[in-house]
C-alpha cells in the first residue's frame, strides 16, 4: 500500500454497464442500503490515500451514471438523501481538519492495526496518525447488521476518547445510536496496547 502515491476510487467503472451506483448496489434493505453506503464512504475516508467520489454518489443516486443525462439532483429533495449527502459533507470536513487524515497518507507511518482479526464479528479497528504521532484519530468499523455493545478495543492513551464522527447518526438518516459523545479509558491493556475503551457499536456503523 505505501509504494506508490494512491487514489481510492469509487469511480464512474463501477456504476454503469450494468454494476448499478454505489446506492443501489449495497444489500439489505432499504434503511440497510443507506447505511452500508455511509460505512463504505467512511472506510474510504479513514483509509490512507487520497479520495475520489463520482458524480451522484454523494447523494446516493439509484441510477447508473448516464452522460446523456444529468444527475437526478431532485433526490436531495428526500430525507435519506439530503442526509447522505450531508455525511460525506461532514467527512469531507473531517478530512480537511484533521492532520491524522491527510498529512501522512502515504507511509506507514500514518496507519497503524489495532485489530484486524475480528472476522467471525467482521469488525476491524486502526489508527491513524498525524505528522506528530501523538495526534491520532482511532476508526472503528462494523460490518454486519448485528450491533455489538459492549466492544472492547485496546488503545494507546490513557484518557477520554471523544466521539467525532458516528455514522448510525440521526443526522446522517442512522438509528441515533452511539456512545454519548465518547468513552473514558480502561487501565486494562487488550490488542498489545497498555488501555483499552468499551463501546457500543452499531450494525454497519463506523465511528
Amino acid at each position: 500500500a505505501f509504494t506508490e502515491n494512491f487514489c481510492l476510487v469509487l469511480s464512474h467503472d463501477e456504476v454503469v454497464h450494468g454494476k448499478k451506483s454505489i446506492l443501489d448496489k449495497m444489500p439489505g434493505d432499504f434503511d440497510q442500503k443507506f447505511a452500508n453506503a455511509r460505512l463504505l464512504h467512511g472506510f474510504m475516508y479513514g483509509h490512507p490515500g487520497k479520495k475520489l467520489l463520482f458524480q451522484g454518489a454523494e447523494f446516493g443516486q439509484w441510477a447508473e451514471w448516464n452522460h446523456n443525462y444529468s444527475i437526478d439532483w431532485h433526490l436531495m429533495e428526500h430525507e435519506p438523501h439530503n442526509k447522505l449527502h450531508r455525511f460525506i459533507k461532514d467527512l469531507n470536513g473531517l478530512y480537511k481538519k484533521e492532520p491524522a487524515l491527510h498529512q501522512v497518507e502515504f507511509s506507514n507511518d500514518g496507519f497503524e492495526w489495532i485489530d484486524f482479526s475480528d472476522w467471525e464479528s467482521s469488525i476491524i479497528s486502526f489508527i491513524r496518525k498525524a505528522e506528530d504521532s501523538e495526534d491520532f484519530i482511532l476508526f472503528i468499523f462494523n460490518f454486519t447488521p448485528t450491533a455489538k455493545n459492549k466492544y472492547k478495543i485496546g488503545v494507546p492513551k490513557k484518557g477520554f476518547y471523544k466521539e467525532i464522527i458516528n455514522s448510525d447518526s440521526e443526522i446522517y438518516g442512522g438509528k441515533n445510536k452511539g456512545n454519548n459523545g465518547g468513552v473514558k479509558t480502561s487501565d486494562k491493556g487488550l490488542h498489545g496496547r497498555p488501555n483499552s475503551i468499551t463501546i457500543d457499536l452499531p450494525s454497519l456503523t463506523m465511528l
